[in-house]
Order: C-alpha cells, then sequence, then structure tokens
C-alpha cells in the first residue's frame, strides 16, 4: 500500500497531467473523459483479476484473459455478469484497446459500441439499474473535443494512453486497494474546487465527510445500512467503506440523486471503491417529491450535504401537507428554501437507534415562520442531538460558514442539545480552510463528552431552546472568547499622569519664551 506521501505525489502528477491533456477544453466538461476512462480501465482490469483469481484455484496460474478469443469467452459471461455485474469481451477491454488507439481511425466509433456492450450486458440482471447509461457523460462526438473527427480521435487516444500510464495498480499491490476510487475522488475534487459553486453541489470535502461518517456511526457498531437522500458523486457515503465497511463487507449504501451527471459519478465511485453492485442502490429521482428508498427504511446511519436553500413546491403541492415525511410538523419547508424538507424526510428514514448528519444552511437555525415551526416540532419531540458549528470557506463555492445537525429518534440520552462551536478550528489551505485530523477529534472529544467545555461547548435543555424561540444558532448558546487585548488601568493612568506632567512642563517653558520675547 502507498504511503500518504507517495499517494499525494501521484495525485499531484495526475492532475497535471490530466490539466494538461485537456488544452482548451473547459475542465469541468472534460472530466467526463478522464475520470469515464479512469472508470474503463478498472472495470477491465479488474474483471481479468477476478478471473485470474479464478483460474488459478482451478490449477491455471497463467492463464491471460486478454489474449483469448472472444468466441471462447462468451462461456463465462453469465457467471461474470452474476458475480460482477457486467462482462467485457476480451477485444474490448482497455487494455487491448489502448495499444491500437492512436492509429484507429474509428475510434469513437469502437468506444460507443464497447460502453454500449458494456451496459448491455447487464439488461435483464439484478445489475442493470447499476450498469445503464454510466458511460452516458463520455460524449465521442463532442465539438469540444475538437472540429473534426480526426482531432476527436487524436485526443481521446491520448486520454487513454495517459489513463494507461497512471500508476494506479501494480505499484500499489492490485486493484483491490484504494488507488483507483483514491485518484477518482482527488481529481472530482480538483475539478470541483476549478468550478466554484457547480462544483460545489456534487462534491463535499472529504475532511467534512469524514466528520459526518464519525458522527453517523460513533457508538454503533451495527451498522448495516447507509443512506444520503442527495448523494452527489457519493463521498458521504463511502466514508463509510474505510471505516464500518471494513468491518462489514455487507454494508448496504442506498442513495439519491436528481442530477444524472452526478447520478452517473455516484454509482462509478461505487465500483471504483470495491463496492460490488449489489451492495449499493442508487437512484436518479427527486427526492422530495418521489422518494425511492422508502421501502428500505429505516436507515441505522444516515449522512448528507443537501443543496442549500432549495427552491421546491411545498405548499404549492397541496398532496405534501399528508406526506408522511412532512405531516408529522404540521407545516411544510417553505417554498424558497427546502432545507428542514430534506431534514424531515431523513428523520422519517432514520431507525430508532440510528443517528443522522446533516450539513445545513445556517438559516435554518434561526428563520421564523414555518421553519420555526419545525424546529418547534424537532425540539419537542427530543430529535435534535447536536448543532455544530463549522469553520467558514470549507466548502467549494460556498464561502459561508455552515453547520451540522445531528439528528436521533429516540437514542438520546438527555431531553437536552449539545451546542459545538467549532469555527475555529480549521488550517488554511491556498484560498480555502479545511479541518485537519486533530479537529476533528477535537470535535468528536466534544460530541462524546457531551458536557459544557468554555467557549467551545454547552449543553442546553430542551426547554430554554423553545422558551429561546426555538433558535438553535450557536452562538446563541456557547460564550463567545474575547480576545481583544486586555487594557491595564494602572498603566494607562500612569502613562496619563507622565503625559500631563510633561505637557505642564512644556507649556511653562513656551510661557516662559512669550514672556522674554514680550519684554
Amino acid at each position: 500500500m502507498a504511503t500518504m506521501q507517495e499517494r499525494a505525489e501521484l495525485h499531484k502528477t495526475i492532475w497535471k497531467i490530466a490539466n494538461d491533456l485537456r488544452g482548451s477544453v473547459d475542465g469541468w466538461e472534460f472530466k467526463a473523459y478522464v475520470l469515464g476512462s479512469i472508470f474503463y480501465r478498472f472495470i477491465s482490469e479488474n474483471i481479468c483479476d477476478y478471473i485470474h483469481q479464478l483460474m488459478s484455484e482451478a490449477g491455471q496460474p497463467n492463464f491471460d484473459y486478454t489474449a483469448i478469443d472472444d468466441t471462447m469467452a462468451q462461456n463465462i459471461r453469465q457467471k461474470m455478469v452474476e458475480e460482477k455485474g457486467y462482462f467485457i469481451l476480451p477485444s474490448q477491454l482497455f487494455q487491448n484497446i489502448v495499444k491500437g488507439a492512436d492509429k484507429d481511425e474509428n475510434l469513437n466509433e469502437h468506444l460507443t459500441a464497447i460502453f454500449r456492450s458494456i451496459e448491455a450486458s447487464a439488461v435483464g440482471t439484478p445489475s442493470e439499474d447499476d450498469l445503464r447509461g454510466l458511460f452516458s457523460d463520455f460524449s465521442v462526438d463532442s465539438a469540444a473535443l475538437g472540429s473534426t473527427v480526426i482531432k476527436r480521435n487524436q485526443l481521446l487516444a491520448k486520454v487513454l494512453k495517459t489513463v494507461a500510464d497512471m500508476d494506479l495498480g501494480s505499484k500499489y499491490n492490485d486493484t483491490n486497494n484504494d488507488t483507483f476510487g483514491d485518484t477518482y475522488e482527488f481529481l472530482m475534487q480538483m475539478y470541483a474546487s476549478q468550478a466554484g459553486k457547480s462544483g460545489g453541489e456534487f462534491f463535499t470535502p472529504q475532511q467534512v465527510s469524514e466528520l459526518l461518517a464519525r458522527l453517523a456511526s460513533w457508538n454503533n457498531p451495527n451498522i448495516q445500512k447507509v443512506y444520503d437522500p442527495a448523494c452527489g458523486s457519493g463521498s458521504l457515503l463511502l466514508k463509510f467503506s474505510k471505516t464500518v465497511g471494513r468491518q462489514n463487507p455487507n454494508l448496504k449504501y442506498f442513495g439519491q440523486e436528481v442530477n444524472p451527471t452526478t447520478y452517473n459519478l455516484c454509482r462509478i465511485n461505487m465500483f471504483l471503491h470495491n463496492v460490488n453492485f449489489d451492495n449499493f442502490d442508487i437512484r436518479l429521482e427527486d427526492t422530495l417529491l418521489k422518494p425511492q428508498h422508502m421501502q428500505d427504511a429505516p436507515f441505522d446511519a444516515i449522512v448528507s450535504n443537501p443543496p442549500y436553500s432549495l427552491k421546491w413546491e411545498g405548499k404549492d403541492n397541496t398532496i405534501l401537507i399528508n406526506d408522511e415525511r412532512y405531516a408529522p410538523a404540521g407545516v411544510l419547508a417553505p417554498k424558497s428554501a427546502a432545507d428542514l424538507a430534506f431534514t424531515m424526510h431523513m428523520l422519517w428514514h432514520l431507525s430508532e437507534r440510528g443517528t443522522a448528519a446533516i450539513v445545513e444552511f445556517p438559516g435554518v437555525l434561526y428563520r421564523g415562520g414555518d421553519e420555526k415551526k419545525i424546529r418547534e416540532y424537532l425540539i419537542k419531540h427530543n430529535n435534535v442531538d447536536c448543532v455544530i458549528q463549522l469553520p467558514a470557506n470549507l466548502f467549494f463555492g460556498v464561502g459561508i460558514a455552515t453547520c451540522i445537525i445531528v439528528l436521533k429518534k429516540s437514542a438520546k440520552v438527555d431531553s437536552s442539545v449539545l451546542f459545538i462551536d467549532a469555527s475555529k478550528l480549521f488550517q488554511k489551505d491556498g484560498n480555502k480552510n479545511v479541518l485537519l485530523p486533530e479537529h476533528q477529534d477535537k470535535i468528536m472529544e466534544l460530541f462524546a463528552n457531551r458536557k459544557d467545555e468554555q467557549y467551545l461547548a454547552k449543553l442546553v435543555k430542551n426547554d430554554d431552546i423553545l422558551a429561546n424561540d426555538c433558535n438553535l444558532s450557536v452562538s446563541s448558546y456557547v460564550e463567545q472568547e474575547d480576545t481583544r487585548e486586555v487594557i491595564n488601568i494602572t498603566e494607562v493612568n500612569a502613562k496619563l499622569e507622565t503625559l500631563v506632567a510633561e505637557g505642564n512642563e512644556l507649556n511653562a517653558k513656551i510661557d516662559a519664551i512669550i514672556k522674554e520675547i514680550g519684554e
């Protein structure tokens, strides 16, 4: 396994290559080709590794799937689809296509046919929904790649060759390690950082994802299912694959996403992190209006960074007030800000002993109207476990200081809310702030201790919060440290006396000079 330094150097090199490769193509648009090629390489190598393992166990350790005839390979099609969720003919493998890519005048057509064949291999099987449309953003005929087919094919060949040369497998044991997944997430992070707001909509910084996973899994060793109703590229869900998932290889991942591009990125991300198709269920649909996983609820852990102040139908849709997710509060989140609609949705999906950790826009903590009524419901039913104020400028395209609300259904130990002020727990990294491991550890320490700590944490009874207009703002309860310079009055008075004496002496000298001149 690569060291952290080796991995950082690998990522830095890959980003430079990927960025140089795109030339004049917009980086946000070009990501589909680099990320898609990495995925194509991964599933090709992954299926070869799997077949090699099977043949070695059968006494044929020198079997090379890349070299056999397509007709012979058909014999294992069914088994591969059952086990891996997809099938790739030897002639269609990334390793074989890249060899002659720069001389293939019909590369665009061949890639299109290959991608369709891979997706078609799952049709009529349990993995069909997981494979459908995975390569839809890899548009081989996009004018952005070049003005002619020849130019487009030349750039596509360069992308494939570049991805083939990336040191993602052999140096770090095999494709069962995290190198592919980590590289994929690193590149998504870099593309997001350059895309501003649009990038922030599909990628949650890894250190925030880690914190949410730690909060949602704290003191719960029996997590079987994790859920994100606004899953984006899947970075929040996949933090569980590196923690809880290692202890429970059968952990199930559920997510829903409304954006087709990020929906594809999420499913690809699952494959690249070796989450098998039968262990994840990612759906494309509007979560607030058409929830896809109500039959799969309840969930032991929920992590989410839903879109901030999203406009939605709200009270204009007369059916929603009777929706079992929203009805308990008696009101709907306002049409201009669906934040608390997502919150109520997640509370409904949460198991009795589960925990939800949600990134929220700070306005939901104190705004009045129907949002206040929803907060009142949550507080009266003792569902708000903790509110954490995060530092500003953590997210791409969002400079404000967001917060985390931790929800529970019936697993709270008291009738209070813990408020944590983590606004100063960060380190500058270029033009962004980051939560270092020690910052996360401090937040988790405060969360676990659940007691007052000056300037950092305050445990407040629900009745006191209700009496304070249902205000959940951390600054309303955690005392702010006065960092202004302390003034020593004694020293100031002594200095004033000295200045006055010097002034009197100077005035006396001036008076003497004036008198002398007058004489």
